[in-house]
């Protein structure tokens, strides 16, 4: 049986990760359902986006899914801040899930750009 190759890309580990966390989260809130649906989505894009970069041809499609991986990441963030300002998680768990976003966010900086050099 092949394997799936990004099961091997650390970063789409991590993300595996941050992702897992995010939603481990959103099983302990109540309201606020569209801030919930919206974290679980962006959170669970991130590894899905790497993934699915990395199933195409072109490495300029494969960039623009590290591109939206990230922007999702970031959009995770801002709704954990924004369940942090309400008081619904704890400072604490903001900054673990910030401390490992900034990992990922490293890691896709610099797949992108060892990536971009391939098209150069």
């Amino acid at each position: 049986m092949e394997n799936f190759s990004f099961k091997k890309l650390l970063v789409w580990q991590k993300g595996m990760t941050f992702a897992e966390k995010c939603l481990d989260i959103t099983e302990t809130l109540k309201g606020h359902y569209r801030l919930i649906e919206q974290l679980e989505a962006a959170a669970a894009s991130v590894p899905q986006n790497i993934a699915e970069g990395e199933g195409r041809i072109s490495v300029k499609e494969n960039i623009n899914y590290l591109y939206i991986s990230r922007g999702s990441l970031y959009e995770s963030i801002t709704v954990l801040n924004l369940l942090y300002y309400k008081n619904l998680i704890s400072k604490e768990t903001l900054d673990e899930q910030e401390t490992i976003a900034i990992e990922i966010t490293k890691m896709i900086s610099a797949l992108i750009t060892q990536k971009r050099k391939q098209i150069m």
